[in-house]
């Protein structure tokens, strides 16, 4: 069976542009308890999940976690804000590429200087932000797909057509994808390391 890599990656540049991120006028302007958090993340999140049936988003025992970690900042009267819930969005991209130490060690500052105040800059213009650079993003990132997967498909150029030349073809751009991130995961740690 040969691979058909000009439908995946034409499936990957529609993933990539279904992309959506939460924005704050998405959350609920009211306090949630525990469950509503977990229902709102879900409902909002499962489409990112690799195995949508099985993956849990957010659980209770994450949350709690999270709480006792000092990585969220407690409830108040068992209920979580729209502040939380932003933390909890960062701590969800996040946890897919730091420790939770690294996490704690970034989000702490924000926590302590703008978490609960009343001026121009608080967790949500700071999510924002974050958010609108995310979106910026995603169309440098299909360019920077597209340029791998066109690399990829001059190596192993010594082989014959067929399943063999196309396997290896499709673990070239696997990876310089991995490599990728490999590389920028080690520059985020350097970063932390240093500056945080």
């Amino acid at each position: 069976m040969t691979l058909d890599t000009g439908d995946l990656i034409n499936s990957i540049m529609q993933s990539l542009g279904r992309i959506s991120f939460i924005k704050p006028e998405d959350i609920p302007n009211i306090d949630l308890y525990m469950d509503q958090v977990t229902s709102f993340m879900d409902s909002r999140l499962k489409n990112t999940a690799r195995f949508q049936d099985k993956d849990k988003i957010l659980t209770k025992t994450m949350i709690n976690n999270y709480a006792k970690n000092d990585l969220l900042p407690p409830p108040v009267k068992k209920k979580y804000n729209k502040e939380h819930v932003l933390l909890l969005i960062f701590i969800y991209y996040f946890k897919n590429v730091l420790s939770i130490n690294d996490i704690q060690r970034l989000l702490n500052p924000l926590v302590e200087k703008y978490y609960g105040k009343d001026e121009s800059t608080d967790i949500a213009s700071i999510y924002t932000e974050a958010l609108n650079l995310g979106e910026d993003q995603i169309e440098a990132l299909k360019k920077d797909v597209m340029e791998k997967y066109a690399r990829s498909k001059e190596t192993f150029s010594e082989h014959e057509e067929g399943e063999e030349k196309d396997f290896l073809q499709l673990f070239s751009f696997l990876c310089m994808l991995i490599l990728d991130v490999y590389v920028k995961k080690l520059l985020i740690e350097k970063i932390i390391d240093e500056c945080v």
